[in-house]
């Protein structure tokens, strides 16, 4: 989770000035996560891998549908499969920052860590919903 955090006043000369200093904390994964959300990206030609947030994410047609944040797993989903993942004990919405939820991502359950066909089908899911996405433009 990043953490935006650190104020204190600081003597500039004479003058007390009033700082805001961020401190960003972003959770790493092991190789064992690696490997794993190595072993769920789909090999489809279409499909792309990079870092976000420091951690691997999968992309088609540049945009992301799946990601590893730590020890977390995430997909990216319409609003009637995210209801269905979020009925599920563990799921949640993704927060890269505290108390700020990125649209559209949701966090699988940890316990499908060692469920990896539940976890590859909702991978697959989430492809299939990005894949009809317009592609983005490169910047």
């Amino acid at each position: 989770m990043i953490r935006l955090s650190l104020q204190k006043w600081l003597l500039v000369g004479m003058n007390p000035v009033f700082v805001v200093c961020l401190k960003i904390s972003i959770p790493k994964p092991t190789k064992e996560d690696k490997d794993l959300f190595a072993s769920l990206v789909p090999r489809q030609s279409v499909v792309s891998t990079r870092l976000v947030f420091g951690n691997d994410a999968a992309f088609v047609n540049g945009n992301m549908f799946f990601g590893i944040y730590g020890k977390d797993l995430f997909v990216r989903l319409p609003p009637d499969q995210a209801k269905e993942l979020l009925g599920k004990t563990g799921a949640g919405a993704f927060e890269p920052v505290e108390g700020h939820p990125m649209s559209g991502y949701y966090v699988l359950p940890r316990a499908w860590r060692n469920m990896t066909p539940e976890a590859r089908r909702w991978v697959d899911r989430s492809l299939e919903w990005a894949s009809a996405l317009p592609p983005k433009r490169k910047k």
